[in-house]
């Protein structure tokens, strides 16, 4: 009988084994990376190009996220824009009063007063392109407020006319710096995509601000004396400045010309000239001029009204139609800034100037004195939208011009000469015509500049960039 021949398989080895080739050596996976092909970065002169990849940047389109503020600065902020509040409101009407205590005649107050206005109307331009240009938004505030504390000492200190008159002019000249170099700051601080709600914050701290110093600097006023109103607005420019320090320099991003997408940042009569042919700017500063045409002169006919009225507690009545206002701002200036950033400018904006020809023509048809105090709500609202708009907006034309602050001074002439023209029209208006018939123009006038806003200013908010961290 034959045996089957036996067949010796040797085992195979660990190389010759039918296995996937991810167990075997899972290390030594492709990398699908390496079969692309190298890519050479793209020409200059290529659609492909993007010049703020060559500076270190980000690529066009794309934005640094700015980081929030610290709780320092931001206090800081609020705080200095309530003691800058204070500062300013010794300027007001109190200076009228002091002078007619130290025995001046009408014509020489006048006279001071109208070279401090003329200071005012036309530095605007001038100190919002000189904030533009110093680099040090800080050093510009805390300057502005060294002068103005100076000038309210010298009125105290030397009540003659060539004093006088230079303080005037200086407190003039400081406010047309400060008020931009606060602009400056809260965009510096916080970045276009939230500048609405510090704007909001701006208003609400420095309503309050000018109802407490109104009321304080009245009791010392009718307490004291005249002259202490000046004292004690010299001595706020100390805790002004201390405020001011808590605002963290670093923090503050100095807004600088940008450069569009593969070209280069406009500067000098470049940016100049996008500034002058920038169609929504031109708009909004027709609009605001015609509704300060309406609106300066309204407050002090209700005066004269109250005045003839009801002559024993006239001053109370105007005092409350002051504080209603600002009530009423300090109340609603936050939402607004919110609204801003959510809804868009135009909406509010649009409220805003409606609230005013019904002002007007609730002032026209109302007798009772009270009732013309709670008219004053319509005031705070409009007051709220354009102490948040005005800057927002300018803000949004001048974006990557570097020219915020001369644009801010710009539109503040033509609410300085809209206010200017405001006081004549109605004086003519209430002399020839009656109190009745002046409110009923200034409320006409308030109509057309509504429905100017309606037919003719666009919306300023940009739609939201993308943003890296």
């Amino acid at each position: 009988m034959t045996r089957p021949r036996q067949v010796h398989r040797r085992p195979l080895a660990h190389r010759d084994r039918e296995v996937p080739r991810s167990e075997m050596r899972p290390d030594l996976r492709q990398d699908p990376r390496q079969d692309a092909p190298r890519q050479d970065p793209p020409r200059p002169d290529s659609p492909r190009h993007d010049p703020a990849r060559d500076r270190g940047g980000l690529p066009a389109g794309r934005r640094r996220e700015k980081p929030a503020p610290s709780l320092t600065s931001t206090r800081g902020l609020d705080a200095f824009t309530f003691f800058v509040a204070n500062l300013q409101t010794g300027f007001g009407p109190f200076v009228a009063v002091y002078f007619t205590s130290q025995s001046w005649t009408q014509s020489d107050i006048g006279l001071v007063l109208t070279i401090g206005g003329l200071f005012s109307l036309f530095g605007q331009v001038p100190g919002g392109a000189f904030v533009d240009w110093v680099r040090s938004k800080r050093f510009v505030a805390a300057l502005s407020v060294a002068v103005i504390g100076a000038s309210a000492a010298g009125l105290a200190l030397f009540p003659t006319f060539l004093i006088v008159a230079l303080s005037m002019a200086a407190h003039s000249i400081a406010s047309c710096t400060l008020t931009p170099a606060i602009a400056a700051i809260s965009l510096g601080l916080v970045g276009h995509a939230a500048l609405g709600e510090r704007l909001g914050r701006n208003a609400r701290f420095s309503s309050i601000g000018n109802a407490l110093a109104a009321a304080g600097m009245g009791a010392c006023g009718y307490y004291l004396s005249s002259e202490a109103v000046f004292y004690v607005t010299a001595a706020l420019a100390l805790p002004t400045l201390a405020a001011l320090w808590f605002v963290r320099a670093s923090e503050i991003d100095v807004v600088r010309p940008q450069a569009p997408e593969g070209g280069e940042a406009p500067g000098g009569w470049a940016s100049l000239k996008l500034l002058v042919t920038n169609r929504a700017l031109l708009c909004f500063s027709a609009c605001i001029t015609l509704f300060f045409v309406a609106n300066a002169a309204m407050l002090p006919l209700v005066g004269s009204v109250l005045t003839v009225r009801t002559s024993q507690t006239a001053t109370i009545l105007i005092a409350a139609c002051i504080m209603a206002p600002q009530l009423v701002m300090a109340l609603i200036a936050p939402a607004v800034g919110r609204a801003a950033q959510a809804y868009g400018r135009r909406p509010l904006l649009v409220i805003g100037f409606a609230a005013l020809p019904i002002r007007g023509l609730l002032f026209a048809y109302t007798d009772a004195p009270e009732l013309l105090v709670a008219v004053q709500i319509f005031d705070g609202i409009s007051a709220a939208v354009l102490g948040v708009m005005v800057p927002l907006i300018v803000a949004d034309c001048t974006r990557g011009t570097g020219r915020f602050n001369m644009a801010l001074g710009a539109v503040g002439t033509a609410m300085g000469l809209g206010a200017a023209a405001s006081t004549t029209l109605s004086g003519y208006m209430a002399d020839h015509f009656g109190s009745h018939a002046a409110f009923l123009g200034l409320a006409a006038v308030a109509f057309a500049a509504f429905v100017l806003v309606v037919l003719i200013m666009p919306e300023t908010r940009r739609p939201a960039a993308k943003t890296t961290g």
